[in-house]
């Protein structure tokens, strides 16, 4: 039991020092994952440094956010969705 829960805490700061994944402003972008149905549509979580998190999908050849409201602040979200498009070689010609 004691060493069940010895490696349980082992595993635990791995976890909290996690690296964001594409950082705007205050505004970072992580799990982001191609659409299964459309190619040119990214599907990503968002969170802020207040603590507000949403999942946004990103249409890569208009830039437009789905939801378009939300928590999160949408002009850095979208910067972050545009990085993210370009890096996904989605990006408008």
């Amino acid at each position: 039991m004691v060493l069940l829960l010895l490696m349980a805490l082992g595993s635990w700061p791995a976890l909290a020092v996690a690296a964001p994944g594409l950082c705007v402003g205050p505004i970072c972008g992580d799990e982001i994952t191609r659409s299964a149905k459309h190619h040119f549509q990214l599907r990503m979580r968002v969170s802020d440094q207040q603590g507000h998190r949403e999942r946004l999908t990103v249409d890569c050849r208009t830039g437009g956010l789905s939801p378009a409201a939300g928590l999160v602040e949408r002009g850095y979200a979208a910067a972050v969705a545009r990085k993210a498009c370009r890096l996904a070689g989605e990006a408008p010609a």
